[in-house]
């Protein structure tokens, strides 16, 4: 059962005060081996669209057979992906590389642009969209700003996925990317046109609010969001982090290059105060050597890690650790979303082609 570190005596902890829990060890022979505490970073690992994103494949497969075409990485995980080309999985980059045999065809977490099912549907293929719901609420903000006539600063980084169908979700020329608070200070915005900004799901929470604060500077009745766009997850993981990181000599964040809220990760860590902040994919990819000499480690996880690589971490570090683990959780959460109704039990189920 999870505790709280008491206050004053007669006194409740406050509201939003991180809740530690001591994780069960295994049995050992006497220590042999140096002491490490590790701080487990809560909540870590899948979020919710994640985890929506994954199942839509492998329902998918489950009702239609292999092969089922996925365009993109599902998620930015190595793992994820090579786990679901076991099963018959197989992922393209571009629609061309799909044949017109009726197989399903699904569309990355991270959204895609306008034309993407547009063409899908040209050719009659039989799509899902594994969009996280998140960052579709993030399209639909643009679409609502673009048809009040406003133009649309979008806070995000050149190249990701995300950003790339959030921006095409609008004809060109309508959305002006802002990567960081030296762009926000110097982007041209249309003369006589009202603005908006919309941002990336993914982005550092400090990071965004400098950009944000440099644009409302610069332009005070800049429309922006009901609601922040950046998620819970990415919110609640850069939490857990900052919590942990004061506390720790070296931080490992489990997560890909290629994923934005990881690399977020590691920089909000090394922001926070840890000294040293590390990527690491899997178990495998580390050097338990790298903590000698620290007293304590933190481990978290990007959104699209699977809590199995983080186990392979934690069981490399105990090859050359005795490790005392500690469990520090900021929030709970409870969300969870619905698979498209194409994969519900009362859709009709599609012939199965032969699994190769």
């Amino acid at each position: 059962m999870a505790s709280v570190p008491p206050g004053p005596r007669g006194s409740n902890p406050p509201e939003n005060a991180p809740r530690t829990r001591r994780m069960p060890q295994a049995m050992h022979p006497p220590m042999t081996k140096p002491p490490l505490t590790v701080l487990l970073a809560g909540p870590r690992g899948f979020c919710a669209g994640v985890d929506r994103a994954i199942k839509i494949v492998e329902e998918a497969l489950r009702r239609h057979g292999a092969p089922v075409y996925v365009r993109h990485e599902i998620v930015h995980n190595r793992y994820v992906v090579e786990s679901l080309e076991r099963q018959g999985a197989v992922f393209v980059e571009e629609l061309d590389e799909i044949p017109d045999d009726g197989r399903p065809v699904v569309f990355s977490a991270h959204g895609v642009p306008k034309s993407v099912p547009a063409e899908a549907a040209r050719r009659q293929l039989f799509y899902l969209d594994a969009t996280c719901p998140l960052v579709s609420k993030v399209h639909r903000e643009a679409e609502r700003h673009f048809a009040a006539g406003r133009h649309i600063l979008l806070i995000g980084h050149a190249g990701h996925p995300e950003v790339i169908g959030t921006m095409g979700q609008l004809p060109p020329g309508s959305v002006t990317l802002v990567e960081d608070a030296a762009q926000a200070r110097e982007v041209r915005a249309p003369e006589g046109q009202p603005l908006a900004y919309i941002t990336q799901t993914t982005l550092s929470v400090d990071d965004t609010a400098e950009i944000v604060a440099a644009l409302r500077t610069r332009f005070p009745s800049i429309a922006g969001p009901a609601k922040e766009d950046i998620c819970y997850a990415t919110t609640n993981r850069q939490a857990a982090v900052k919590a942990i990181a004061p506390r720790c000599d070296l931080l490992l964040v489990v997560g890909a290059p290629n994923s934005s809220n990881s690399l977020r990760l590691r920089e909000v860590a090394e922001r926070a105060g840890c000294p040293r902040a590390v990527l690491v994919q899997r178990g495998a990819d580390l050097d338990p050597a790298m903590a000698d000499g620290c007293t304590a480690v933190g481990v978290t996880a990007g959104a699209s890690a699977p809590e199995a690589l983080v186990e392979e971490v934690l069981a490399r570090l105990r090859t050359r650790f005795e490790l005392c683990i500690e469990e520090v959780v900021v929030r709970e959460e409870r969300i969870a979303f619905k698979l498209p109704a194409a994969l519900t039990d009362d859709a009709p189920l599609a012939p199965a082609a032969t699994t190769p």
